[in-house]
């Protein structure tokens, strides 16, 4: 690390000119390639990869995504020539359209159940030759635009589905700007200087570029998420602003000390430098953990991120000293440059300001406090217990959008449509897929018996024909439920017809029919994703534990901080399904309505949280131990490593909280989701864990914080997080130097 950072001062502007040439380069590569995102929640072995397989195989290019178009007048009926007519026209067009294998209407013979019973709204269903998330964008808006070119004064035309669905997030980079700006408020703020300030919003910009522009290119080589590059994006600017600002302090705190600014750079990069690196790779463990539930989806979100932090870490350890050699002593004010110049160094006192008076509080009532802080995390997580793990459909979206309107007029018609069967119900915005093999006669004939099977079924509200294949081999069967895609009811159908319903009506010599579709899709996705979480989460807060005891040397930290980091996911889950599934401010937001929580987010946001989590904590218990180190006085210790880092956690995380809250401008529900669980998180983790439940936990146990075996310490490698300020480092158990002994308060009896 001292080379490196000795290498980058040294060479400043090569330094800061190979940075912005990788990343132009990054950025005019992923330019030239496009995008390649896939949203490809079919996993192999599940019974709806099964059906989407068999599908695919026996009905080729009838496996593509579909939209609806929907139409609605309020004068007459859907089937009336003033309407039918210029839809008749619209729906042509649409069949024209480049990568539009089909389109179904109401009109032709046998469309007379695309017509709802009041015969106010009618709609159609245009499927596209590819996935949604394959189709160009310009693709999309030309289907979307022909269809409403169609609306009239009386005729109300909305598009809904996959595809369309893709055009209602808004464009442009508002988020991140609005992000951005906060933090650099944050950081003048707290250093006085707008040199200082700006430094680790470029670093930032420039690392998170270039892992952006590395995330596109990474979707030609593996499956990618489309939401992969803004949660990278999220994550980055977080800890990417964060990162630099805990460099930028310790090497403002140097040159108020008197050191030369290539030095105070130096020795900024070899000692926070050293925790920027333990922490990011903390961050990284957490989201490569994902690797383990081995799912396709999932791993190009893990490596997508986990570049982000890798790039970040390396910006913030070699462009960011170059640029602080770059702008001299310009780091500080001019009100610190003008005392520096007329009072000579002055070290920071530890025991002045804000932070250290509440350190000294938290010294003096750690039990009271400690209790409150355990209570208020306990009730923010309390609706975590009601967790709801399913799809989120168009019906959450925004009220206003053109995919909001169209399930609306499609599960209960217009504003004038009769309460009674003014539309078609909410299933028919998620219809089940019934597929199967026919090896034969008997099986083609048992198939033909389902429709009626099916229609006596509670939760079934219709549905279509047996439909063949050219060769005969497979069969395909429409079920419309009468609940909607994301409710528990549409979800125990799915299950009903899989254990009881099937079974029963083709017997055990009969063809085995597999039940597909969206719901049934994210159900087997939910299940997998729950039955491999508990694995998952062992292995994270395993190896997060396993570093923080190489690196701190006790059992007890470790302990605390797996604790700490399951409050801080359990209380941003809480949060979450307050604001998302409960709705308590969805609608305001622009988020949608209320409905269930995506069944990946619990994995993503566990990686992401425990090692955002692990950022504070290695920050402040590192200063603890370092004090520990040096003077082996427990309460010292503690008081002193929160006064010192109380300010700039709280303002590393005020600005971390800014940038995630900001993506909430997105528009997305699903970034939406990530932004306020992160935010959520952060707050809770700086603002009471960090700074009163793990402080007031370490006076409590005293010197048992630091206990290790001696036998287990001497097998243990050496990890050095920062170099103490004074003096070696002191191997676990052996008493401290003989000046700091008598300071020593007996272990775990302290304060009980």
């Amino acid at each position: 690390m001292a080379a490196v950072a000795r290498w980058c001062v040294r060479h400043r502007l090569v330094t800061v000119l190979l940075w912005v040439l990788v990343c132009a380069g990054t950025a005019l590569g992923a330019l030239t390639a496009g995008t390649a995102y896939s949203n490809d929640y079919d996993v192999p072995g599940t019974e709806s990869g099964r059906a989407a397989a068999l599908l695919a195989k026996g009905f080729p290019g009838q496996d593509g995504d579909s939209d609806t178009v929907v139409w609605h007048t309020e004068r007459g009926s859907a089937r009336d020539p003033q309407v039918r007519e210029p839809m008749n026209r619209m729906l042509a067009d649409l069949a024209a359209l480049p990568s539009v294998a089909s389109v179904t209407g109401p009109y032709r013979s046998g469309g007379e159940a695309q017509v709802s019973p009041d015969g106010r709204t009618a709609y159609a269903t245009v499927t596209y030759e590819q996935r949604a998330a394959d189709l160009a964008p310009e693709r999309i808006d030309a289907v979307v635009d022909t269809a409403r070119a169609a609306a009239s004064e009386g005729i109300q035309v909305e598009t809904g589905g996959p595809a369309a669905g893709r055009m209602q997030t808004p464009g442009g980079h508002t988020a991140e700007m609005v992000g951005v700006a906060v933090a650099a408020v944050v950081l003048f703020l707290a250093f006085g200087s707008l040199a200082a300030s700006l430094l680790p919003i470029v670093t930032a910009l420039i690392s998170v570029g270039t892992a952006y522009a590395g995330t596109v290119l990474l979707g030609h080589a593996m499956t990618v998420a489309d939401f992969a590059p803004m949660l990278g994006l999220l994550v980055g600017l977080g800890v990417g602003i964060d990162y630099a600002l805990f460099i930028v302090t310790r090497h403002r705190r140097g040159l108020r000390a008197g050191l030369p600014v290539d030095r105070a750079a130096h020795e900024a990069v070899t000692t926070t430098g050293r925790a920027v690196v333990f922490a990011g790779a903390t961050v990284c463990i957490a989201l490569l953990g994902m690797l383990v539930l081995r799912l396709d989806f999932l791993d190009g979100v893990a490596i997508s991120a986990s570049l982000t932090v890798v790039c970040t870490v390396a910006a913030s350890v070699t462009l960011l000293p170059a640029l602080l050699s770059l702008i001299g002593e310009r780091a500080l004010s001019g009100r610190e440059r003008r005392a520096l110049r007329e009072h000579g160094p002055r070290p920071d006192d530890p025991t002045s300001g804000l932070a250290a008076r509440w350190s000294a509080v938290v010294e003096r009532r750690p039990r009271l406090l400690g209790a409150v802080a355990t209570v208020l995390m306990a009730v923010l997580a309390l609706p975590a217990l009601s967790l709801h793990l399913g799809t989120s459909d168009q019906g959450n979206h925004p009220a206003g959008s053109t995919t909001r309107a169209a399930y609306d007029l499609l599960a209960h018609g217009g504003p004038g449509s009769a309460p009674q069967g003014g539309g078609f119900g909410p299933g028919v915005n998620g219809p089940l897929t019934l597929v199967a093999r026919i090896d034969g006669p008997a099986d083609r004939a048992a198939l033909d018996r389902l429709p009626a099977v099916l229609a006596d079924t509670r939760g079934v509200a219709s549905t279509g024909p047996v439909v063949h294949n050219r060769a005969g081999d497979t069969a395909l069967l429409t079920v419309v439920p009468t609940s909607s895609p994301q409710s528990k009811a549409t979800s125990d159908l799915v299950d009903r017809l899989r254990t009881e319903v099937l079974p029963a009506a083709t017997g055990d010599t009969g063809p085995r029919v597999y039940v597909g579709g969206v719901t049934a899709g994210y159900d087997d996705f939910a299940a997998l994703i729950i039955g491999k979480l508990p694995p998952f989460v062992g292995v994270v807060i395993g190896l997060g534990s396993l570093l923080l005891l190489l690196a701190f040397r006790s059992f007890a930290i470790p302990l605390k901080a797996a604790a700490m980091n399951v409050a801080a996911v359990a209380a941003a889950f809480g949060v979450v399904v307050a604001v998302f599934q409960w709705g308590w401010g969805s609608e305001p937001l622009g988020l949608g309505a209320a409905g269930p929580v995506e069944p990946f987010l619990p994995v993503i946001m566990v990686s992401v949280l425990f090692g955002l989590s692990m950022d504070y904590q290695v920050f402040l218990v590192g200063r603890m131990y370092e004090e520990w180190l040096a003077t082996g006085d427990n309460r010292r210790a503690v008081r002193v490593g929160l006064a010192e880092t109380g300010r700039v956690i709280n303002s590393a995380a005020v600005i971390m909280i800014s940038v995630f809250l900001a993506f909430v401008l997105t528009g997305d529900r699903i970034i939406a989701m990530f932004g306020i669980a992160l935010a959520a998180a952060v707050a809770l983790d700086a603002f009471v864990l960090r700074t009163l439940l793990v402080p007031a936990l370490m006076h409590l146990l005293g010197g048992a914080n630091w206990w290790l075996p001696r036998s287990l310490d001497r097998l243990l490698p050496r990890i050095t997080i920062e170099p103490p300020a004074t003096g070696e480092p002191r191997p676990a158990g052996e008493p401290p130097a003989d000046e700091a002994r008598a300071k020593i308060v007996p272990p775990v009896r302290e304060n009980v």
